[in-house]
């Protein structure tokens, strides 16, 4: 076989384990993430659960890096301490090395059940969670292909003299050797494939110990540099440089003795097959020994050489939407959601100031309003554009997430229409009444307070419901119209009894006064009224999605089938399956 051959199917062999790892990571986190999510949140407390914790949820995903942005965004958020998060990387960086020790085994013949098992459970199941649980089989299936097939096209590499002089160069060079590896790691996003790949060419002797271990090392070193690049606050650095800075320490100290750690391996009975995959594992465990008891002097110096940084003067400017966590849709859509509680915190805000310039008529409050407004708008088109990159780097084609990305993306519209109310209507309408001398009484600034006081308290409940969609909450925000509409009623009966007030004024003579003056073509609390009912409405919107997917009672379901049974005129449909456009790897 030629050695252009053996690239060309090398290539294509190393593109399928690529594409098996993600559809495993993908499929796991699509119909699991979230659980997995709060299942690491929850053992944050002490620092053996954490790193008990990145072992399994590693193990699971079988990506460290998709562990690590669960872990880089709670830290973000403040939620997790970065002692403890180093402590959830150290088990992570454990927990890929024992992927990599299990697809180590000749599996060959567990492929094929895998990959039909999982094609069926995919085609033909109707749950979302059963469905990815199918694509993880499929992953794991053309993964193990892949190594098979491996292990046959890096057979005959020993009898090809242009292969085998490239790659035994490295032959004395574990310097050369570590940064090969650092950068094919970093390209390829997964150690887990590149130390599988190093243990097919040390089985077929196409390179020796030392050289196959110094690749392990920089394939160590490559699989912590994609977070650290793509981090884009000092915040969220801290932990995947500390990550890179631990393995780097560990290399360093390896580097130099790999040929006497070579011979002890092999003394102690290791076989080649199983060294890379055997000191990749013994590696990262010493390093989590090493470093665990002290992850909190090194969280004190990450914090040190990477302080808080000053927040920013523009509001508008997104805090959360991590570039790094678009590799995980689970994360990603978490960062949109809190920074969606950002904007819902500025309309909070807003309305509360429009409510001070009401009633004390001072103007001050007016430069802050038009500024919050801008800030919105930018902030939600941050996170709209985010939204969209989620779409572009992940296929956001579980009903969760899809239902997700629709949740938020409409908080994000109803937030800034409710903004543009409050700025360019409401606030601009109180300004000209006050220029114009129409003064609102004081029964009906006291009106408008109560519906001010309502639309705070719809505005909290509206959050919750978009945080937990729980149907009670948003039954109850829908029931709070009926309140808003008998307050706008009193605010109606108190302009007309005005306006009634203002018509005798005129027919005695006496229209000079403050009453009559405050009765104008339009009246003021009609319109402040109006403009507080319609942020409302954008309010309850919030509670229809959460409303809407309450999935019916077992008697509901049974009064269904029966009117159905009952009907002569209906259409059996057919049963709900994945369209042909949606492939199982998307």
């Amino acid at each position: 076989m030629s050695g252009t051959r053996v690239l060309i199917d090398l290539a294509g062999e190393v593109g399928l384990l690529l594409w098996g790892t993600h559809m495993v990571s993908t499929g796991v986190q699509r119909g699991y993430g979230i659980p997995l999510r709060r299942a690491l949140e929850r053992n944050l407390a002490r620092r053996p659960l954490a790193f008990l914790s990145g072992i399994g949820i590693t193990t699971l995903l079988q990506s460290s890096t998709a562990t690590g942005l669960m872990a880089m965004s709670f830290t973000a958020a403040g939620v997790l301490a970065l002692a403890p998060a180093l402590a959830v990387m150290l088990g992570a960086n454990v927990g890929t090395a024992l992927v990599a020790q299990v697809l180590s085994f000749n599996a060959a013949l567990l492929a094929p059940p895998l990959l039909l098992g999982g094609v069926l459970t995919f085609r033909w199941s109707r749950g979302s969670r059963v469905r990815n649980l199918g694509r993880a089989a499929i992953g794991l299936g053309l993964m193990i292909m892949a190594l098979a097939g491996l292990q046959q096209t890096l057979g005959p590499v020993e009898n090809t003299p242009l292969l085998r002089s490239i790659l035994q160069s490295l032959a004395g060079e574990p310097l050369l050797a570590l940064l090969i590896s650092l950068l094919l790691t970093w390209a390829c996003h997964s150690s887990v494939a590149i130390v599988l790949l190093v243990s097919s060419l040390l089985t077929t002797h196409v390179i020796g110990a030392p050289e196959s271990l110094a690749l392990v090392l920089g394939a160590n070193l490559g699989g912590a540099m994609p977070a650290l690049i793509h981090a884009s606050t000092p915040t969220a650095r801290r932990l995947p440089l500390g990550n890179l800075l631990v393995r780097a320490a560990g290399a360093l100290v390896a580097l130099p003795w790999l040929g006497g750690i070579a011979q002890l391996l092999q003394r102690i009975a290791i076989s080649d097959d199983r060294l890379a995959v055997d000191f990749h594992l013994a590696f990262n465990l010493v390093l989590a020994l090493a470093f665990l008891p002290f992850v909190q002097r090194f969280a004190d110096l990450l914090l040190r050489w990477l302080p808080e940084p000053v927040q920013p003067v523009d509001p508008g400017r997104a805090l959360y939407l991590e570039v790094a966590a678009l590799d995980s849709t689970t994360v990603a859509l978490a960062n949109a959601t809190r920074e969606t509680l950002r904007m819902a915190d500025m309309v909070e805000d807003m309305l509360r100031r429009s409510l001070t310039l009401l009633r004390s008529g001072d103007r001050a409050a007016l430069p802050d309003i038009s500024a919050a407004d801008a800030a919105v708008g930018r902030l939600g088109s941050a996170i709209r554009g985010y939204l969209v990159a989620i779409g572009s780097e992940q296929s956001v084609d579980d009903a969760r997430e899809g239902a997700r990305v629709q949740d938020i993306l409409s908080a994000v519209i109803n937030l800034e229409h409710v903004s543009d109310i409050v700025a360019n209507s409401l606030t601009e309408f109180l300004v000209k009444q006050q220029k114009r001398g129409q003064i609102l009484s004081d029964d009906e600034i006291a009106a408008i307070s109560t519906m001010h006081g309502e639309l705070l308290e719809s505005l909290q409940l509206a959050m919750a419901v978009f945080l937990r969609a729980e149907p009670a909450d948003a039954t109850r925000l829908l029931q709070r119209k009926t309140r808003l509409r008998e307050l706008e009623a009193h605010a109606t009966t108190l302009a007309v009894e005005r306006l009634r007030d203002a018509a005798l004024a005129r027919r005695a003579g006496t229209a000079g006064t403050a009453d009559a003056a405050g009765a104008g073509d339009e009246s003021g609390v009609l319109r402040v009224a109006r403009d507080l009912r319609r942020i409302h409405s954008h309010l309850a919107s919030f509670a229809y999605p959460a409303v809407h997917r309450v999935k019916p009672t077992a008697a509901a379901r049974l009064r269904a089938r029966r009117a159905a049974r009952k009907s002569p005129t209906r259409e059996t449909a057919p049963p709900a399956g994945p369209s042909p456009g949606d492939a199982p790897g998307s």
